[in-house]
């Protein structure tokens, strides 16, 4: 025989637990109609069904005050409990006000989509919404899926990388995307496609990636580069390049932020590769869409200044 789940409750309409609580804490079925907005004799009928669905009188009426039966004295205090835990759980979220709120997002980043993102970001919030908080951790791979998943962060910024997969469950927004340039230097005047393989290369692989878009594209073209480092961290790599005769692939907008600081040369990567893109992911089913759904639609605004700005 099939089990039928809550027997109890398939049997009782739950709409009239609140009638019981009303008339038990009033003891009154007047005062119990006017808490809910009922009127008395809508009150008495549904006070008579749930009656006949518990198989007790519940309620004697003694003078004009309504006494409970040992029965409804038993049944009270789990009642109002559940009542008062439902109501409490089922309030519709309030929706979300980027000016008051004080959520915390938990973003996976790598140290370039921080580098690019949060400068401006951080700015533009101090005024649109002072009280959001973050909490960065680097992204352990892109897109970071299983940490999404499991609710363990509210978003990820990363690079798309050749061999993703898009998974049904998360929710990805092109960001922004740039062209690769090369770094070197000080010393070099020109760089040829024939220059660039016989250069020695930094790679950043913030995964410990093996081969990277820039190898993949080479590979095609039947070439490969002989590279003498490789390093998760893009921030560092340009103050290596200006130290040494190595070369570094590099997304322009980085490449120019760091070019006051450091002694390096650019110039235009002597092949075409598609563009580097950074991408928002996030949860179909994340517990703050409200706050996510904001940021992301902030983020994408921010994208277009920055690039009108650069």
């Amino acid at each position: 025989m099939m089990n039928i789940m809550h027997p109890a409750l398939r049997r009782l309409d739950l709409n009239l637990l609140p009638v019981f609580d009303a008339v038990y804490r009033y003891r009154s079925v007047r005062l119990a109609a006017d808490e809910l907005a009922m009127s008395t004799s809508a009150l008495s009928h549904a006070l008579s069904r749930l009656r006949t669905a518990l198989n007790d009188p519940l309620f004697y009426r003694e003078g004009h005050r309504m006494c409970p039966s040992v029965y409804a004295t038993q049944l009270a205090p789990s009642i109002a409990s559940a009542l008062k835990f439902l109501n409490q759980e089922l309030t519709p979220q309030p929706e979300f006000s980027p000016a008051t709120t004080t959520e915390r997002l938990q973003i996976a980043i790598t140290d370039f989509t921080a580098f690019c993102i949060f400068p401006a970001l951080m700015e533009k919030l101090q005024y649109d919404a002072p009280g959001l908080g973050f909490d960065l951790v680097y992204l352990p791979h892109s897109p970071a899926l299983t940490e999404l998943l499991a609710g363990e962060i509210d978003l990820a910024l990363g690079f798309s990388t050749p061999d993703e997969v898009r998974h049904p469950e998360l929710d990805e927004i092109d960001w922004f995307r740039d062209e690769y340039v090369v770094i070197s230097n000080k010393s070099r005047s020109a760089l040829t496609l024939e220059d660039y393989l016989a250069a020695r290369h930094l790679v950043v692989t913030p995964w410990n990636e093996k081969q990277g878009v820039i190898d993949l594209q080479l590979e095609q073209m039947g070439y490969t580069r002989q590279i003498a480092i490789k390093t998760p961290s893009m921030l560092s790599a340009p103050f290596i390049v200006a130290r040494s005769d190595l070369l570094m692939a590099i997304p322009r907008f980085a490449a120019e932020k760091v070019m006051p600081a450091v002694d390096i040369t650019l110039f235009a990567l002597p092949f075409d590769i598609a563009p580097f893109e950074v991408k928002i992911y996030s949860h179909k089913r994340s517990g703050k869409r409200g706050a996510t759904s904001w940021l992301q639609a902030t983020l994408q605004t921010l994208a277009q200044e920055i690039k009108s700005g650069r």
